[in-house]
Order: C-alpha cells, then structure tokens, then sequence
C-alpha cells in the first residue's frame, strides 16, 4: 500500500514499537462506517464544486463502495490511523491522480472530528431507544402494582408503607431525565465540523452546508479552530452516560437487597442469575453486579476524558486520540447495562405476600399515628412526634391504652378524652389504608399512582415520537447520500 503521510517531510518510518504506540488503528474500527460516508460526502461535494471531474468523483465513490463491502479488515495496520490506511487503500486501486485528490481542502482533524460525532449520535439514540424500552417495562409493571404494598426506606431502614408500583414509577421518572439529558445533548453532538481542514479552513471553494445535508447533521460548527480541537460533546456525552449508569447502579443496588434471603421481595430469573463454583445451592444476582460495578467503569472513562482534554492549547493536539478509547467504552458499558436492567426486570418474579408482610415491620405506620393524633386532638405535630417516639420503644402493638399513658406525662391529660379511639389507632396502623390516604400529587394512593403512570406514559409517547423524528430526519440523509453515489456509478 502507498505510503502517503511519511514521504515528503519525514524520511524515517516508525519501528514496530513506535508504531503500536501512536497507533489508533486497534480503536478505530468503530468509526469505519463512518469514515466511509465522510469520504462519500466530501467527495461528492467536490465534484459538485468543480473541484474534481466527475469521472474522478465515479471512480474514487466506486472504490470507496468496494472498501466499505470489503469491510475494515480489508485495510492495513501499518499505519496511524484508519483515515490513512482507508485513503492508502483508495490510491491503491485508483491511483493517486485520482484516488490522491479526496483528501483536497480536508485534513484529518475535521474527518475525525466528524466521524466522532456520526459515531457518537448513531449511539447516543441507539441508548435513548433502549431507555424507552426500560421505562416502558418499569411502569407496565408498575401499572400491575398499584396495590402492591411494599416498605419503605431511609437509610435502610424501615421508614413508612409505600407499594412496588410507587418505587417503580421513581426509577421510571429518574430515567426519563435521563433520556431528557441525552436528547439535549444530541443537539450539540450533532453539529458538522467537516470544512473546517487543520484548524484555519481551507483555501478551496468547499461548500460546507453541502456536506452538513448529506450527512444527516442540523447545522455546522461555523468557527473552523473550535470545530476541529473541541470535544467538549464527548466530555458531555460521557457525563451524561454516568449519570444514567448511576441511576442504573441505584436500581441495581436494590434489585441486589431485595433478592437476599433476608429480604426475598423478588427473585431473578435464572438466566440473569450465576451460582457458585463451591457452593451448589447459591443463587447470586451477578448481572445486577456488574452493573453496579461496571458504573465505575463509566465514571473512570469521563474522569479520563476530563483530564485528557484540561489545559489543551487550540486547536488539534494528539492527545485527543486517547479520548476515543474512553467514550467507546461508556457508550458500549451504558448500552449493554440497559438492556440487561430491561431484562432483569421482564423475567423478574415479585413476591407480594413478602412485601406486604415486610410492611408491617418496623413500625412503618408510626408517622401516620403521629398525623391521627393531630388530625382528631389538635396537639402540634412535634408533641404528636414525642409521644409515638416513646411508644415506638415499646414492645408490641401501639394501643390507646398505651398512648394516654405517654400523653399523661407529655401533656397531663389522655388522648382518649379528647377524641382519640382505639379504632382510630388500629386504623392509623393499617399499611394499606396509610397508602390510600396519601392520595397528594406524587403519593403512592392507587388512584394517584394510576394518573402519574399515564402521565409517565404519555411523556414516554411523546419521547418516541422525538426520536423518531430524529432517525427518521438522519436516515432519510444517509438514504440521500447513498442515492447520490449510485447515481454518480450508474450514469459512468
């Protein structure tokens, strides 16, 4: 293959171990479809500016064609980068009077920073599409839960009755944060830096708006210094893609707890489940592990990127080839991670008996005892809160008996003289009937959960039709793309 980088101002080539050092050529593969419709798009806005002949437009989109079928491993190693090795290639089979005039008012720091961002939408949207899909299991479950009494919990510790279906709809609304981060975040990342050449944009008559169009972006980095050196999408990207992992981590977290003996609220389905190597009756939550592990993972990939790109003079520097490795690898570990939560939750059997029961434990209905005492006898909230602290030290179930005793030495007179009745203490301490009195915006009362559910649904609705349009607006470009160049080879 030509060795076109290294003749002209260089006269040594790299060693072996030079080589595989300033190499990205391993990590680079993740951008080769990418890199073959840059090549398509500027090529043909070339020609449509008469900067190449048509001829020469046909036969370098020919070759081209044959690359992309030919797949990357058609390419060679030996070289820095995949832009060299495709463009290498290219000369091979065309020549360079052809082959070696693609690359005219371009330079690879505007074709890498394209295909970064081509790479990184097609991922970004392809997640977005995957948390749909997750938020759509977390409240077609929870729409099955509603009457699902479950505790609750601060700091791990029984706090007051809530159901499955309230806990469920949190995540699901955490998520569609989420995805709102995401969607925000694709407006920048899918902006065109393509025109801008090494930072100082080019003497050439390109038509930059041209190359926007054909590959799918909605509007261009206009200044060419920061179109090329900025990757601030990425950084942002990288965030973003923490913070959902986080979120994922959380629910992972539970789904751990809640599977343990000591809790048995669900059981995993066996296929997201491992068993031990010693110990044969074991049933371990492994999936959900890692991806609380693997969330690490993610937040090391952005602390990466956030070093690599501190303190950066304008405009490109190498050291933005290290950044690539550490988007890749949150993209890949998000993607996965959320499609396996989806899973988990799909094939997931919920114990309701154990739920219910564990409800009643811990003295969860404390604080609406508290709130009867002030509803039917006037006391202030924080004298209702003494009392039922001190009768929360006490064995057993609270009765009226055992309140006036507290109120006669918190207050000098019994509850049960000013309207407190036992029946109205046995009631306070019903879990299911302290959930349908929390019937305010965003309680877990059934019927309060049912609206927020469908208020869930409808922004998940609304959701997919937002990225369905933004599939749609850059398939329809890439179509576009590839009718220009079946066109240009048939009319040879």
């Amino acid at each position: 293959m030509s060795d076109i980088l290294r003749r002209g101002r260089l006269s040594e080539i790299p060693d072996d171990e030079v080589l595989k050092y300033i190499s990205s050529m391993e990590t680079d593969r993740w951008i080769f479809q990418a890199d073959i419709l840059v090549d398509m798009a500027h090529t043909i806005m070339l020609e449509e500016q008469e900067i190449i002949h048509e001829e020469e437009c046909t036969r370098i989109l020919e070759a081209l064609l044959k690359i992309k079928e030919d797949g990357i491993e058609s390419l060679s190693h030996d070289y820095e980068d995949i832009h060299i090795s495709l463009e290498s290639k290219l000369i091979d089979m065309v020549g360079e009077d052809i082959g070696g005039k693609m690359h005219s008012g371009r330079s690879r720091n505007d074709e890498i920073a394209t295909c970064l961002r081509i790479y990184l939408r097609d991922e970004i949207t392809g997640i977005m599409s995957e948390l749909v899909n997750l938020r759509t299991v977390l409240l077609k479950i929870a729409s099955y839960n509603v009457d699902t009494v479950m505790p609750g919990f601060t700091h791990l510790q029984h706090a007051q009755p809530t159901t499955f279906a309230h806990h469920l709809v949190a995540h699901a609304e955490s998520l569609s944060r989420d995805f709102d981060r995401l969607f925000d975040a694709f407006k920048r990342i899918n902006m065109c830096p393509l025109g801008s050449a090494a930072f100082a944009s080019t003497g050439f008559n390109l038509n930059r708006t041209r190359t926007q169009e054909l590959l799918g972006f909605d509007g261009l980095i206009e200044n060419s210094m920061d179109a090329v050196s900025t990757r601030d999408f990425l950084v942002e990207s990288a965030s973003v893609l923490s913070n959902l992992m986080i979120n994922l981590s959380r629910m992972a977290e539970e789904i751990i707890i809640w599977s343990s003996p000591e809790f048995n609220f669900v059981e995993l389905g066996d296929k997201y489940a491992s068993t031990s190597s010693i110990m044969p009756q074991k049933k371990n939550p492994d999936t959900a592990e890692l991806i609380r592990g693997k969330t690490g993972s993610s937040i090391g990939s952005l602390t990466s990127l956030l070093s690599i790109c501190k303190a950066l003079p304008m405009s490109y520097n190498r050291d933005l080839q290290e950044a690539n490795p550490s988007i890749v690898n949150t993209v890949n570990i998000t993607s996965s991670s959320v499609k396996i939560m989806s899973g988990m939750f799909e094939d997931m059997n919920i114990n309701s008996e154990v739920m219910l029961s564990r409800s009643k434990e811990g003295f969860t209905t404390a604080t609406e005892l508290a709130d009867t005492l002030v509803r039917v006898t006037g006391i202030p909230f924080r004298t209702a809160h003494q009392i039922i602290g001190a009768i929360a030290k006490e064995p057993g179930t609270p009765t009226i008996e055992k309140i006036d005793n507290v109120s006669l030495d918190v207050l000098g007179k019994k509850l049960s003289d000013i309207g407190l009745t036992e029946g109205l203490v046995q009631e306070a301490l019903d879990p299911v009937l302290n959930i349908k009195k929390r019937d305010v915006i965003g309680g877990p009362a059934p019927d309060e959960m049912l609206r927020c559910i469908n208020n869930c649904k409808s922004k998940l609705e609304n959701d997919e039709k937002k990225l369905e349009k933004v599939n749609s607006n850059i398939g329809s470009s890439i179509d576009n793309l590839f009718e220009l160049v079946d066109g240009c080879i048939k009319s040879k």
